[in-house]
This record gives structure tokens, C-alpha cells and sequence, in this order.
């Protein structure tokens, strides 16, 4: 499994100390510095079973600067909101878990690591 994450994101670190207390196999991904790709978000999507909107940090900065508030939340504005993810990172929400199986999870509390470890 793979788990994106910020290391300054007090649920990053909680989700990381928790795949290690249940000796995981796990790769991390710092993804404000390994930026993903418009085709990875994507997958990530495919995969949480969510749209950009759902993941995206509405209260950040950038977000607040682009006014993604006021973005259509609709098909027709997908890529512009994946874009705008894969420009600018900190703006995805985090930790993200894709398990082994294909699927991920948003990993922001105990529970959501734990089903990810159940895959």
C-alpha cells in the first residue's frame, strides 16, 4: 500500500504511527514534493470512488485565492478542478491509503487506516 502524505499534517503522522503499531507494509509519498499527475489523481478517484471536490481543501489559501467555493461541482468541471489539484498539492486532502487491492481511503481518522489495513 501506498499513503500520501504532508509530514507537517497532525493526521498524516497519526495515520503513519498507526500502519507502523500494525507492522504494515507501506510506501510513503510525500506528495507536496512527489507531486501527482492529473492521470494519478484520476486514478486516486477512480479508486476512493470520489470526485476532485470531495478531496479538496476548501479552507486552504489556494483555495481561497482560485475561489473554489464558487466552482461548479459537476462532470463539465472535473479536469478543471483536477487540475488545479495537480498544481497545486496542498489543496488535496490528506492522508490518502491505496491498499493492494485496488482501492483507497481518505485516511483522517483511526478507523479509515484501519480499513485500509483490512484489504
Amino acid at each position: 500500500m501506498e499513503i500520501w502524505i504532508n509530514p507537517a499534517c497532525s493526521k498524516c503522522r497519526g495515520a503513519v504511527r498507526l500502519l507502523d503499531a500494525e507492522g504494515a507494509e507501506y510506501t510513503v509519498r510525500r506528495y507536496l514534493e512527489d507531486v501527482p499527475s492529473p492521470k494519478e489523481i484520476r486514478a486516486v478517484l477512480d479508486r476512493l470512488g470520489l470526485e476532485p471536490w470531495d478531496i479538496t481543501r476548501t479552507q486552504e489559501a489556494d483555495a481561497k485565492e482560485l475561489g473554489l467555493k464558487e466552482w461548479p461541482r459537476e462532470a463539465g468541471s472535473r479536469e478543471r478542478w483536477i487540475s488545479a489539484l495537480a498544481e497545486r498539492p496542498r489543496l488535496i486532502q490528506r492522508p490518502i491509503i491505496t491498499a493492494d487491492d485496488g482501492t483507497a481511503v481518505v485516511a483522517r481518522t483511526d478507523e479509515a487506516v484501519r480499513e485500509a489495513l483490512g484489504r
